[in-house]
């Protein structure tokens, strides 16, 4: 089996992916591409697509819940690197699951997870 996420994407294309004005300037240090972002209030930016109606990142690449993958994913933005899958650490995600029936997938196990990390 292979990692869950890489056939889910839908946090990718359900949430606002908010990150810190800082994080998009390459001056200071910043990774994730600014022509990605767009201004969201005096400090933030978000990641292209996610601030619509019907969010999407503008760095999600495939079909939620087929195969996905991020085109930016070593410069993701600080909240994407949160974001962890449900039972990556032993216990659920809401933001995961909800994603996740979003999208009418089901949400994820603690067997289904352990058994592609290996637990």
């Amino acid at each position: 089996m292979h990692h869950p996420c890489l056939s889910c994407g839908a946090c990718c294309a359900h949430y606002r992916v908010s990150l810190h004005w800082s994080e998009a300037e390459p001056d200071l240090g910043g990774l994730v591409p600014i022509a990605l972002t767009e201004t969201f209030g005096a400090h933030q930016r978000c990641m292209r697509g996610t601030w619509a109606e019907r969010p999407h990142c503008i760095a999600l690449q495939g079909t939620v819940g087929e195969s996905v993958s991020c085109s930016i994913y070593d410069a993701r933005p600080g909240a994407c690197r949160e974001l962890r899958m449900s039972w990556e650490d032993g216990t659920p995600n809401p933001q995961c699951d909800q994603a996740r029936i979003a999208y009418g997938l089901a949400v994820l196990t603690r067997d289904d997870v352990d058994r592609v990390l290996g637990r």
